[in-house]
């Protein structure tokens, strides 16, 4: 998650001074006071004089890591490495379900990469699938058999997609349109039959969301001024969804997904509008965009045309996988930034808790309470609970504890003497809002969930080179942090809602063999169970935490998921389960109510190498095909639940 396309760079490292939050006073707490503060006293963690003095590791602990759910994780985890192919844990086997160019519908023609046209893309499953989310078709009996697939496109990348291998910014008009179409989400419907997965390809619920489905507004900015543009000339309906990155379901059978980096879309000199203030604090500036063939064809992303139009992005969006005919609901309630996902979690109190991420260096982590609760069966009152609510922003103190600071608009300082002249104003410019609380600038924070089983939330961050020795601060202890960490928060008495949290370190990624990576895991770490840059997460109905990881091969060593029991004995003791093909990261695992299944996205495979060239052609090793994202389906040979 936060590739972007047509560059060589990861646009979330690459920050503008003027994007940057207000700088505060550094902490500068030396790194080791801050271990001995914050982790050291966790005597399951491994620390370096232990790796010095050549720590003996206890098989039987490695492979069979407990929590205190009873369930082993027993495989034994496959060793790191790096080439052409995608492997699992011995007794597993994946089946490769959907693929970029995969028919969508029965009447979608066959995939041709070399005669690629939109009217084909938009009936084909579309590019670098990321968030997935498996819904039960039978939600009475929660079956695990037979249900909807939703899948995240977040972007392409020109070279990979197109033969020749075009600058996005050389592309002809057709290839756009064919570009924008493969962005968006597809909703398919999926069964098992005789061990394998069957897509319906004549079902009802099959859709291709784009950015060109039409969407509405809702929410404190919905006919604000602000969003008012020719297309949008009352500012209640707007532009569709792209650069979707991670997303959750709802308890009420929605899914939402998250508008990440929006920001490389628009062409356009931004700083001629009066929004100029408030795109540059997003980064949002129109003439260094990777995708500037898109405003060239299309106002909605030139911003000299309409310069309102850069608001339109940078959402949560609500949609309901089992109405074909929904309208696609921006919920500006929930802030607008570069979100990575959006953690839902039902509070004792009824309420919904929404965790979320901004994916940039030095941005924040933020929550989000209904004002209104949840009723099991009474759709009216859930699709209306994301509307109305407090929004707020995390800072986390040297005591050990989250502090949670509202954005709530006359609330000072968030009053007409900054700027804020409404809740609007608020949500719109929600990270200069949190820039005037004393919100803490984490380390890219990326997904963020809650612990089905231990109402804990667990914080994934994911790197910051940007980050200086003199600007670290207790939650973000490294300096030139290339291999992030993850953080668990703690809500007193399980209530989500309290102003203030505890939270601790849960794993320090990077190499423990290497005493400059200032590494923490579980004492008994393998030498192929410790990873670096963790993206996202999801737990198993057992509470055990599945990482997948995002840039570690940068390092020469693949992405792929590790596994980690989140409390009891085997806590902070990750393995590795998936190994990716070259260049490519895993997104989103997910698994079916039973267990029997993970589904994941395998997103860029052969990263920036080249159509006619690539590193890789996995899935299909055909020498006449590209690499081509996909979605697999995993499960295990003798029908074991996944991780055990």
């Amino acid at each position: 998650m936060g590739k972007e396309t047509g560059l060589d760079v990861d646009q979330d490292q690459v920050q503008d001074q003027d994007s940057i939050p207000i700088k505060r006073d550094a902490t500068n707490i030396a790194f080791y006071k801050i271990l001995e503060t914050r982790i050291s006293r966790r005597g399951l963690l491994k620390n370096i004089s232990a790796i010095s003095a050549g720590l003996t590791l206890n098989a039987a602990s490695r492979l069979h890591a407990q929590s205190n759910s009873g369930f082993a994780l027993a495989f034994e985890e496959i060793a790191q490495g790096l080439d052409e192919s995608l492997y699992l844990a011995s007794g597993y086997t994946y089946q490769v379900l959907l693929r970029w160019g995969d028919p969508v519908f029965a009447n979608a023609p066959v995939f041709d990469p070399y005669k690629q046209t939109p009217a084909a893309q938009a009936k084909q499953f579309g590019y670098n699938n990321d968030f997935i989310t498996f819904l039960s078709l039978d939600q009475a009996r929660n079956d695990s058999m037979h249900g909807l697939l939703v899948v995240n496109h977040e972007f392409v990348n020109s070279r990979m997609m197109h033969p020749g291998s075009p600058h996005a910014f050389k592309l002809t008009k057709q290839q756009v349109d064919t570009e924008i179409l493969a962005h968006g989400l597809t909703i398919v419907e999926v069964q098992k039959k005789k061990y394998k997965w069957h897509v319906n390809l004549e079902s009802k619920y099959n859709r291709r969301i784009t950015p060109h489905t039409i969407m509405r507004f809702s929410g404190p900015a919905c006919g604000h001024d602000r969003l008012k543009t020719s297309f949008s000339p009352n500012g209640d309906n707007c532009m569709g969804t792209f650069g979707n990155c991670a997303g959750s379901m709802t308890p009420w059978g929605t899914v939402l997904t998250a508008e990440e980096n929006v920001q490389a879309y628009f062409i356009g000199q931004a700083k001629k509008t009066f929004e100029k203030k408030s795109y540059k604090r997003l980064g949002l500036k129109g003439d260094r965009s990777a995708y500037s063939a898109w405003g060239k064809h299309y106002e909605q992303w030139d911003l000299d045309r309409q310069p309102q139009a850069g608001l339109h992005a940078g959402w949560i969006v609500e949609i309901d996988p089992y109405d074909p005919n929904f309208i696609p609901i921006k919920r500006t309630a929930l802030g607008r930034c570069k979100h990575e996902g959006c953690g839902v979690h039902v509070n004792k109190d009824s309420r919904v808790v929404i965790y979320m991420g901004d994916d940039q260096v030095f941005e924040y982590i933020y929550r989000y309470i209904s004002k209104n609760k949840f009723e099991p069966g009474n759709r009216n009152q859930n699709l209306s609970l994301l509307d109305d609510g407090e929004l707020s922003v995390a800072e986390f103190t040297d005591q050990g504890t989250v502090i949670w600071h509202p954005l709530l608009w006359g609330m000072d300082p968030h009053t007409r003497k900054n700027g804020f002249n409404s809740q609007a104003d608020v949500v719109i410019d929600m990270r200069s809002a949190a820039d005037l609380v004393g919100a803490t600038p984490m380390d890219r924070p990326e997904e963020i969930k809650v612990n089905p089983v231990t109402g804990n939330v667990f914080v994934v961050l994911t790197n910051n080179f940007k980050r200086g020795p003199l600007n670290t601060d207790v939650a973000n202890p490294r300096a030139l942090n290339r291999h992030g960490h993850i953080l668990e928060l703690v809500p007193p008495q399980l209530d989500h809602r309290a102003h203030e949290f505890k939270w601790d370190v849960f794993v320090l990624a990077g190499n423990p063999n290497n005493k400059f990576d200032h590494a923490k895991y579980h004492a008994d770490i393998s030498e192929n169970g410790w990873f670096s840059n963790p993206d996202n997460c999801s737990f198993d109905k057992f509470g055990n935490i599945w990482i997948a990881t995002d840039g570690f091969y940068r390092q020469g060593i693949a992405d792929g998921i590790w596994v980690s029991a989140a409390q009891g004995e085997g806590k902070a003791l990750t393995k590795h389960f998936l190994r990716a093909p070259r260049e490519a990261e895993i997104c989103s695992p997910c698994f079916t109510p039973d267990q029997k299944t993970m589904f994941c996205s395998v997103q860029h495979p052969g990263g920036d190498s080249s159509f006619d060239r690539p590193s890789t052609r996995w899935p299909d090793f055909d020498p006449q095909l590209p690499p081509r994202p996909a979605v697999i389906a995993i499960t295990h040979e003798q029908d074991k639940n996944i991780g055990g």
